[in-house]
């Protein structure tokens, strides 16, 4: 058995790790879909009000989605760099394209029909929103299509991330993720100072909630380095480990709170890095044997297209049949498995051709 007591104990993983894959990433993003399906069940039709004392759980999730993502893609960008010296800006959009577009147009597609026939209550500006990726800057948004205010935070980052990435290199870049960071706090001031009363005050714009992407950016640009700090490997440890999870919790708990709602975001934000770092380094013990468990993983694979077609049936103001437990989140599923089978895995082949 593997012993984390000491820092020099603590091995890195015995195969190389590549960029496409990385270890309890996708046991993460597991947890991750669980905790949003989980807050949007809670209070459907059927189902108990579920209070876990820790805050907005679901929106959490979202914020585990977040660092992962910039962890990810600046992942990759490193790997193409390092191997060829450069980075194709047209190939990492079209693979970004692919693996996000047909999904989720098949989506807002569907509830464009649903709302045709009257079923989905929608505004034809919903529907703008939501097809060029702006709904984190739209007030009062449907239900229906409201969730893809994280899509669009991820979209937007994509599109900016890589090109300051090309544009600066990965040392320079690494500065500009650590100016959001910084920056993060700040813009959330300048939010509640400006924005409050208007119907803009409580929208995840992207200045508000770029540092939480830029962590993960950070994470990956420095993780060499970190690995060799013995004080920062201690960190490593179960014991840590658990606390920084209570951390995250307690912060998520107070968030309401003003001073809470500014910083405690950045709280948050370090402290999941270093668990996802911690997760991906140390994939072998105990908790990351449940991370890499199969059924696990394949809940973090299928976790887009979860995302993507819970907010149909998981609406807690909606009486009607198949919004109601237990048939909404098997209406969830399977319209996620359709999604993945139909949409996503076909086009994973072509993803990999424009990689290599």
């Amino acid at each position: 058995m593997t012993n984390l007591a000491a820092p020099d104990a603590i091995l890195p993983p015995k195969k190389p790790l590549s960029a496409d894959h990385l270890p309890s990433l996708d046991g993460l993003r597991a947890i991750s879909i669980t905790l949003v399906l989980l807050g949007h069940l809670s209070g459907t039709h059927g189902f108990v009000r579920l209070n876990l004392g820790v805050g907005d759980y679901a929106h959490l999730g979202v914020v585990v989605f977040f660092v992962i993502s910039g962890f990810l893609i600046t992942r990759l960008l490193l790997s193409e760099h390092a191997k060829r010296g450069s980075i194709s800006l047209k190939l990492f959009y079209a693979r970004r394209t692919l693996r996000l577009f047909p999904a989720s147009y098949a989506f807002v597609g569907c509830v464009w029909l649903l709302w045709l026939a009257g079923i989905v209550p929608l505004q034809s500006r919903d529907l703008w929103h939501a097809v060029t990726y702006t709904v984190n800057y739209a007030p009062n948004i449907a239900w229906a299509v409201g969730h893809l205010w994280s899509l669009s935070v991820e979209e937007q980052f994509y599109l900016l991330w890589p090109f300051a990435f090309v544009t600066m290199g990965p040392r320079k870049a690494g500065w500009v993720a650590g100016g959001v960071i910084l920056l993060g706090p700040v813009a959330r001031v300048v939010a509640f100072l400006f924005l409050r009363g208007t119907p803009y005050q409580d929208l995840d714009m992207f200045p508000m909630v770029s540092d939480s992407l830029a962590m993960g950016c950070l994470l990956a640009r420095v993780r060499g380095w970190l690995e060799e700090q013995g004080w920062y490997l201690r960190l490593f440890r179960p014991v840590y480990s658990f606390g920084l999870l209570a951390l995250i919790l307690l912060t998520n708990r107070f968030m309401p709170y003003t001073v809470v709602s500014v910083f405690g975001t950045s709280l948050i934000n370090i402290s999941l890095a270093i668990l996802i770092h911690r997760s991906v380094y140390v994939s072998t013990d105990w908790i990351g044997r449940i991370l890499n468990w199969k059924p696990l993983a394949f809940v973090g694979v299928l976790s887009y297209s979860l995302y993507l077609w819970q907010q149909l049936f998981l609406n807690r103001n909606s009486m009607a049949w198949a919004c109601a437990f237990p048939q909404n989140l098997v209406f969830v599923v399977s319209a996620a498995l359709g999604s993945y089978f139909l949409i996503e895995k076909p086009l994973l082949k072509l993803r990999h051709r424009l990689r290599a």
